[in-house]
């Protein structure tokens, strides 16, 4: 039997592995040479890029709808039946590459992160992994199933949203409240999933010979560009500039508001609570609406990027609306046989959602950018640069919230937009240093973290070190279980400080774009063209831009951005 490339999304989602074990078994078993390695290449990336979509489309299939019974038995079916067979064959094609000593050119970064994948790669942990897929799966059902009963009507978490903004301070208490106590319920079926798969991990890390998780998930991410003890001092540098900035910001919102303390309701990092008691911005009123006025305004940062965003409308790949059983949060996936990408959210009319649109069409951008090139291992670009991508993109889109340029506000809504939008960036360091914190600690003592009492106790810590300026007195349980929100900690452990580093090249780039826009935007297009072929240093060099954890960079960011927030809050006032 020879293998068959699909000629559409339907073949490939019938695919079996009978069908593509063909394509595999060639590529094994053909002489490896400097007059062929180039073709050889070119034929495992596609038979790579079938595998890799049909995961991309079954586990979206399962976030689209979390109680589509057969979306779930088919992306079961695929980790059982293909994927850890698929994983298997892509190894030994790693190893004969590496082994053959041969250098294609443009693949320096993937040979790279091939040795690394091969001193952890275990047998013995493909399955341990296609269970850690599916746990992820029931963290995603018990997330979806999270309603509440509002005003007579029953309502998903994420349709909150609009409550939590509210004027009325009340009413923003309870729909907290009512947020708090729902996710609250679900806390033994969390721990006892969390416990699950702590354990897979430590196997994972066991079986591959290193000293701990973290090690194994240094690897696995292909972090050669800095060290966990970089992350530390990154923590400390956010300690040291942010904290009290963000302690200045809360004193003075809670100055405004009128009130002696800052409630969990008055301010959060999702939910941007007005301090002068103006109403919420309502950006739009339909999705059609936000599809419209959000292309307007990616033609107006880039016509290539508002093309990109076009394309994706007209083939279906964009899925916004928030609704009961669709799965939370927000992603970007990468269908990289067809080389197109795929965005989910959930709107409901706030600023929130279009700044989570913006943010997943960055990630979009990229998966465009980068698409002609010709091998699948070229587009993996670590997290770092991918999120330059998303949060570089809002904020480049920012001169363009004003209706007059196709947006969504009056230049006063505008300004208040893009000063809100700072804030909670601000907001969100000391955040991203609690997740990362926290999880350093959990893969250092997984003794103590394999009780979710201690991660109670450790998330507490961590929140009272960087979350200053927040009064939570009377609500200490939903505190120190804040970990068993943050869906990474669950689905992508150590996958956040990425956010944490990247909001530092984009507010970088935004200072570029400030002094000119055109070349701040062509600087950035231009890194996303590399994907994966260059150092994280050098695509960050790229964007003009350079990955820092220092306190002196982070000074500098801050500094500009209260700067910044305090012009547009007189322009809002105005």
């Amino acid at each position: 039997m020879t293998f068959k490339l699909p000629a559409n999304t339907t073949e490939l989602l019938s695919m079996t592995w009978e069908d593509i074990e063909p394509g595999y078994l060639a590529l094994e078993t053909e002489e490896l040479t400097a007059e062929n390695v180039a073709d050889w290449l070119a034929r495992w990336s596609r038979v790579s890029e079938c595998v890799d979509e049909m995961y991309s489309r079954r586990y979206t299939a399962t976030t689209v709808n979390t109680v589509d019974e057969q979306a779930k038995k088919d992306y079961a079916a695929f980790l059982d039946n293909i994927f850890p067979k698929a994983m298997e064959y892509e190894q030994k094609l790693k190893v004969r590459l590496i082994r053959s000593e041969l250098e294609p050119e443009g693949f320096e970064i993937p040979l790279r992160n091939y040795r690394s994948d091969a001193a952890i790669f275990r047998a013995e942990n493909l399955e341990l992994i296609a269970q850690e897929f599916k746990n992820s799966s029931e963290f995603d059902e018990i997330v979806g199933a999270q309603t509440v009963q509002w005003d007579g009507n029953e309502t998903t978490i994420a349709q909150l949203g609009p409550h939590l903004i509210s004027p009325d301070r009340a009413t923003r208490q309870r729909a907290w409240e009512a947020q708090m106590a729902r996710i609250y319920q679900d806390r033994d079926a969390i721990n006892a999933l969390w416990v699950k798969s702590l354990q897979l991990r430590l196997d994972m890390a066991k079986n591959a010979g290193e000293p701990n998780y973290r090690a194994y998930r240094w690897k696995q991410f292909y972090r050669f560009d800095y060290t966990p003890q970089d992350c530390l001092s990154f923590h400390a540098a956010i300690e040291k500039v942010v904290v009290p900035a963000v302690k200045r910001l809360l004193k003075r919102h809670g100055e405004q508001m009128g009130v002696d303390t800052v409630r969990p309701w008055d301010i959060d990092l999702k939910n941007y609570v007005d301090p002068l008691n103006r109403p919420p911005l309502a950006p739009f009123k339909t999705v059609d609406e936000q599809v419209k006025i959000t292309r307007q305004i990616f033609d107006k940062v880039d016509p290539v990027l508002g093309g990109y965003f076009g394309r994706m409308i007209d083939s279906g790949l964009v899925d916004l609306p928030n609704r009961k059983n669709k799965g939370g949060g927000a992603y970007c996936q990468s269908l990289n046989y067809v080389r197109l990408p795929f965005v989910f959210c959930n709107s409901v009319g706030t600023h929130n959602d279009v700044q989570t649109l913006l943010h997943e069409s960055g990630h979009a951008f990229h998966v465009f950018e980068s698409a002609n090139l010709p091998y699948l291992p070229q587009l993996a670009y670590t997290m770092e640069i991918a999120e330059v991508a998303s949060m570089g993109m809002e904020l480049l889109a920012a001169p363009y919230m004003e209706r007059s340029q196709g947006g969504f506000y009056t230049p006063a809504e505008a300004a208040r937009a893009v000063s809100e939008h700072l804030i909670t960036s601000l907001l969100f360091w000391p955040y991203m240093a609690v997740v990362d914190a926290f999880q350093h600690w959990v893969y250092l003592n997984p003794e103590k973290a394999m009780d979710p009492d201690q991660c109670d106790g450790e998330w507490g810590k961590q929140w009272d070190r960087f979350m200053q300026g927040y009064d939570w007195s009377g609500y200490e349980k939903y505190k120190v279980t804040g970990w068993h929100r943050k869906q990474h900690i669950h689905e992508l452990p150590f996958y956040y400080v990425e956010y944490g580093l990247a909001q530092l090249g984009a507010v970088q780039i935004w200072a570029n774009a400030l002094k000119d826009q055109t070349k701040a935007v062509a600087d950035y297009r231009h890194a996303l063209s590399l994907a994966g072929t260059k150092p994280l240093p050098e695509l960050f060099q790229a964007a003009n831009v350079r990955l820092a954890f220092d306190a002196g960079t982070l000074q500098s960011a801050v500094d500009l951005m209260e700067s910044q927030i305090d012009h547009l809050e007189k322009v809002a006032a105005s």
